[in-house]
């Protein structure tokens, strides 16, 4: 390589122009030929490749931000270059993000946040002093009184405090220890964390995750990550998706067989299904956990979100302890809540905390080694977080109009519930069970066997394949059923509640319209 860039100097010196091409010409050529004669080297090969890579990772799926959402981005795309639809915008009803589908934020929540992060505001008086006083404790308890500085791995002491402080008046007494309290980046950060702990063994002693069929993807993705074996309960579509405990018997006798099922998930308020528990309902799993020794985890995430006046949500803690000692004392207990849902809608700030009770000692050093990994949860969402737990009260300044913000929002969410409950099930093909909670809903559709066939032919899950045709042909993204789970035969979609009540009339009637022109096409 040298003598070849030699070559092609040597033609670099003052000539005439003609003389000066021909001898670069000549100079090329040379160097041309010693590059011939040298042999190429081949390219080395990819130190990391789809079959050198993590299996664990590879075995993830995530239905919520899957194919379909893909094939959303693509079609926006298209739109912003000009190109024709027989819509004008793609609707993300795939995902539960307030803010996005246009909630408005909390006006006090923001106030504090705004304080915490440009601290000179203070002095502003354009701000409420109640806000002013929950910003000033904030830093105060931060490294350099600023949100940019590192926590504590469990989480800033003084909002842990008041996480344990709304648990106690949540609960309606029953006491929360601060110590038993970490914040977290979401709910999600927290279950992912508990898990990792949690699964051990191998062959038929590796650890099994009883979850709820159909479930929030988040729980099978990180089963796959950990190499455990996921245990599948089916919810009771019948009976408002209630939990049966005889089904929760059948799954852990059956999964004795090939795993040592250790874990029992459950999410209450239900996502995708909306279902909420009864207190009853709840008393016969933490006895079932108790009987069979399981950790029990519950996502708890949807605690505000109850439309159903005929339902009211029970937290696990509260109806644990009311158990008695002989449960109370024993049955081990994670809890998650966030800042993304209820009323709130701040999934940007990744806030969250989980509660766990019952944790030998020993296991809870490993927990916050675990933690102290990744340093802290992000600052910000622990500020925001700590606002959701401990809010305006009466007599304060911000009261009446947080409280006024708070009502309209979940009002509006338990109109939307109805309408959407009500709507679906006037179409032919679809039935929606009633939405008592969260903010999704799920409706079983009739899947027309020509349908199948065709999705056969596409490679794709009949489910897959029908919400597909809904996004290419209205601009409605939501998720198939078959990402969530579903008894075999049976085939569903989930759709977030969360857009404004004119545009989720609007998309509901395009659902309706492309439902009863996709049966007649595949009849």
């Amino acid at each position: 390589m040298q003598r070849a860039a030699a070559l092609v100097r040597r033609g670099c010196g003052p000539r005439t122009p003609s003389s000066w091409g021909r001898s670069q010409s000549s100079a090329a050529a040379e160097a041309s030929a010693v590059l011939k004669v040298r042999p190429e080297r081949s390219r080395r090969e990819r130190i990391l490749t789809l079959e050198s890579m993590n299996p664990q990772v590879k075995a993830v799926e995530y239905a919520v931000r899957g194919p379909i959402v893909l094939k959303a981005g693509e079609i926006e795309l298209e739109l912003q270059r000009g190109i024709k639809k027989p819509f004008t915008e793609v609707i993300r009803a795939n995902i539960g993000d307030a803010q996005a589908m246009g909630q408005q934020p909390i006006t006090f929540l923001r106030q504090v946040m705004a304080l915490c992060t440009y601290p000179n505001l203070l002095d502003s008086p354009s701000f409420p002093e109640d806000a002013k006083k929950r910003a000033r404790r904030i830093l105060q308890a931060c490294g350099g009184h600023s949100l940019g500085s590192y926590s504590a791995s469990q989480g800033v002491n003084c909002i842990r405090e008041d996480v344990a402080a709304y648990i106690t008046r949540r609960d309606g007494g029953v006491p929360a220890d601060p110590d038993n309290i970490y914040l977290t980046t979401g709910a999600s950060d927290g279950i992912s964390t508990i898990l990792k702990i949690l699964v051990s063994g191998g062959g038929k002693s590796r650890t099994g995750v009883m979850i709820p069929i159909p479930q929030y993807p988040l729980y099978s993705a990180v089963i796959s990550e950990l190499d455990a074996i996921q245990v599948n309960y089916y919810l009771d579509e019948e009976n408002c998706w209630a939990l049966n405990v005889n089904e929760l018997r059948r799954a852990v006798q059956e999964a004795k067989d090939h795993c040592d099922p250790k874990v029992l998930c459950i999410i209450n308020p239900g996502n995708p299904t909306g279902q909420v528990q009864s207190r009853k309902c709840i008393e016969d799993v933490i006895h079932f956990a108790w009987e069979e020794k399981l950790f029990l985890l519950a996502d708890e995430v949807y605690q505000d979100n109850v439309y159903s006046p005929d339902c009211r949500f029970h937290s696990f803690k509260k109806v644990l302890y009311e158990m008695g000692p002989e449960y109370s004392s024993n049955v081990e207990l994670a809890s998650f809540h966030s800042t993304s849902k209820g009323y709130m809608g701040e999934c940007g700030y990744r806030g969250g905390y989980m509660e766990v009770i019952n944790l030998h000692p020993e296991i809870k050093g490993q927990l916050v080694k675990l933690l102290s990994v990744r340093l802290c949860p992000p600052v910000s969402g622990q500020a925001a977080m700590d606002i959701v737990v401990n809010p305006p009260v009466a007599g304060e300044e911000s009261f009446e109009q947080f409280s006024r913000e708070k009502e309209s929002v979940l009002g509006n969410l338990a109109k939307k519930a109805k309408l959407t409950e009500d709507l679906f099930n006037q179409v032919p093909g679809i039935h929606c069970s009633p939405l008592q909670g969260a903010m999704y809903a799920f409706p079983r559709i009739f899947i027309p066997v020509k349908a199948v066939e065709a999705a056969q032919a596409h490679q794709m899950a009949p489910d897959m394949f029908y919400c597909m045709k809904l996004l290419e042909e209205t601009g409605i993204c939501v998720v198939p059923g078959s990402g969530f789970g579903q008894r075999e035969g049976t085939y569903h979609f989930r759709m977030t509640i969360l857009p404004p009540v004119e545009k989720l009339k609007t998309v509901l009637q395009k659902v309706k319209d492309f439902h009863i022109n996709f049966l007649e096409k595949y009849a």
